[in-house]
Order: C-alpha cells, then sequence, then structure tokens
C-alpha cells in the first residue's frame, strides 16, 4: 500500500485556497474601482479596501507565484525605472493640423461629404489639457501603455501607468482578444495646487501648469511617486483590428462598459451632432464654463462618424507629418476637428 504524503495533500489544499482567494481579492478591489473612479459611486468605505487591499498583499507575498502584475496592489507603486523603452507604434499617433474660422471648419465639412455618401454625422467632445498615451490590451489585461513621443515612437511606461487609477488593469465583460485604446493623462487642479503650495513652503520654484507636471510625473523613475500624484486618464479612441464599432460615439459607450473613463454623456463632455452650427454651440458653450471643469481642456475635438484606414507604423501616408483626413479649429477655445484613427 503506497504511503499518503499529508504535508503534500495539505500543502497543495492550502495552495489552491490561497489563489482561489487572490482571484476573489483582485475581481473585488477591480469592482470598487470601476464603481469609483468610473461610474463615480462609492460602495465601500476607504477602511474596508484598504483591509481587503492588505489582505491581497500579505497573499502575494506568501504566495509570490499567484501575484499578477496586472493586480491592484501594483497601484501604489514602488518600482524603480532607470530608462523607458523606445517602442514603434502600430499606429502611428499624429498631430493634427488647425484652422481659425467657422467658414475653415465648412472647408473641411465640404472635403468630408466628397468621401462619403448621405448626412454626415460628428462626435463633439472636449479635448484634455494633458499628455496623450496608448494602452495596449490582451485577453482583456494591460500589456503596454506608450507615449505619444514623436508620432511614430513613445516611451514605454507601463509600469507607472499601472498607478493611476481610472486605467483599468482588467477589463469588464466582452472585450476584443486585441487592440490599443487611445487617451489623454491629465493631473486634476487640486493636485497641482496642492503639489506648488508644498514646493512654495519649501522655497522652491512653482510648477507652471498642470500639463506639463503631468507629464514629467509619467516618466519618473519611482512609481511610488507616481502613484502619490493621483494622475486620471480619459480614454477616446479604440483602436485595432475587427472590432465591429459603428461610430466613434459607439466607440465611447463600449469603451464605457469596458471598464475606461471616458468623455462623460451625463455632462455634455461629448455629444452626437450633424452640423457646424450645433459644433459652434458646443464650443461657445464650453468656452463659458471651462472655468467650472476640476482640470484644464485646451480644446474641442470633432470627429466625423464612422472610422478612417487604419494607418500602419511603417510608411504612414501622412501630408506633412499630419493625418489626411484630420483638420483643428482654434477659436478662443481651441478646438480640434478630426477623424479619430
Amino acid at each position: 500500500m503506497a504511503e499518503i504524503d499529508l504535508f503534500s495533500a495539505q500543502n497543495s489544499k492550502s495552495n489552491e485556497g490561497a489563489e482561489s482567494r487572490i482571484l476573489e481579492l483582485i475581481d473585488l478591489l477591480n469592482e470598487y474601482n470601476y464603481q469609483y473612479y468610473i461610474l463615480s459611486q462609492s460602495t465601500i468605505n476607504d477602511f474596508k479596501f484598504d483591509t481587503l487591499l492588505a489582505e491581497l498583499e500579505k497573499l502575494e507575498s506568501e504566495y509570490p507565484e499567484y501575484a499578477s502584475i496586472n493586480s491592484p496592489t501594483k497601484r501604489v507603486g514602488g518600482t524603480i525605472t532607470k530608462s523607458f523603452e523606445t517602442i514603434t507604434h502600430k499606429y502611428p499617433m499624429l498631430s493634427l493640423g488647425n484652422t481659425y474660422s467657422k467658414g475653415e471648419l465648412a472647408d473641411f465639412e465640404t472635403r468630408v461629404k466628397k468621401q462619403i455618401t448621405g448626412d454626415v454625422e460628428y462626435t463633439v467632445e472636449l479635448k484634455y489639457d494633458g499628455v496623450a498615451i496608448s494602452l495596449s490590451y490582451e485577453d482583456g489585461k494591460l500589456v503596454q501603455a506608450v507615449t505619444r513621443g514623436d508620432g511614430l515612437q513613445g516611451d514605454d511606461v507601463t509600469i507607472n501607468a499601472r498607478t493611476i487609477k481610472s486605467i483599468p488593469l482588467q477589463l469588464k465583460g466582452d472585450y476584443p482578444k486585441s487592440f490599443e485604446i487611445r487617451g489623454e493623462v491629465l493631473m486634476h487642479q487640486t493636485t497641482f495646487n496642492k503639489l506648488n503650495e508644498e514646493r512654495k513652503a519649501a522655497n522652491e520654484d512653482e510648477y507652471a501648469n498642470p500639463r506639463n507636471v503631468a507629464s514629467g510625473t509619467l516618466k519618473m523613475q519611482d512609481s511610488s511617486v507616481v502613484a502619490q500624484r493621483n494622475l486620471d486618464c480619459f480614454l477616446y479612441s479604440i483602436i485595432g483590428e475587427d472590432l465591429g464599432i459603428a461610430s466613434n460615439y459607439e466607440n465611447i459607450l463600449e469603451a464605457k462598459k469596458r471598464g475606461f473613463k471616458v468623455s462623460s454623456t451625463e455632462q455634455q463632455f461629448i455629444i452626437k451632432c450633424t452640423s457646424i452650427d450645433q459644433i459652434m454651440d458646443f464650443v461657445a458653450y464650453w468656452d463659458d464654463k471651462r472655468k467650472n471643469l476640476p482640470f484644464d481642456i485646451d480644446g474641442v475635438v470633432v470627429k466625423k462618424a464612422g472610422r478612417c484606414r487604419l494607418m500602419k507604423a511603417v510608411k504612414p501616408i501622412v501630408t506633412q507629418n499630419l493625418p489626411t483626413c484630420s483638420v483643428c479649429y482654434a477659436r478662443r477655445i481651441s478646438t480640434e476637428v478630426r477623424c479619430v484613427l
């Protein structure tokens, strides 16, 4: 009769229990983060959340084989990055051209109408004054975060991006197997003001604006400092093959369902419209209301409904380094008009 290794059997059972609890805690904490940072709903108090997080940290320390690089414990940072790897964008992140009058905006509409049949529909949304970023997901998990850089190449800031609580580490619901999503990393005015108060008290020069601080923070070597600065991230465009998305507005709604922070339809950060006059009304509205926002904006983005042909990073088709289906409009509140890639 074979001997039974009771210690091994008990240890195996313990390991299974630890793995199951780790997965359960990750799901719970991700859901609480989604409710708080994406839906603005507080369903658990800070003490209970911190208790669950501490339990997860302890289990991951005791059973490192079950720890995940996208665990909520990575939100606190701590990793030191000496240098940031340069990554070539699969699809280029190019600058946009400018227009400066309603007439030039109408010229853009004329060019758009030559390319399509039927009525033209636009998605109009706030342009957040931050740092452009591209996030890559595989099987619902964040695998890479890359800055815009020169549009063709950017820096890998994945470790720092994982500390931004509005960037989901694990997606919800149904999602494509592989895709990129682009957006803007920014710093809220309250955080910016607090940093400047600290610098003033230390007799140090104050920072110029939130955008510059957000950009510098995203490239800091110590991810724990990045985590303390409470960066935020709004996403606006899903990119990939065979995504089945019919319009930019649908793009936004689908992104929110998957766990991304996007422009709020309820707060009119984004609307659909069919005319230049409606676009100008949106511009005028936010020209007046922008002072009430908790973050800076530097324009309004107008996207032609539907999707442009995706351009590969190798020999992209551009004119003077600008996307061929894009143009920008600037008037008081600077307005960009583009067909999102």
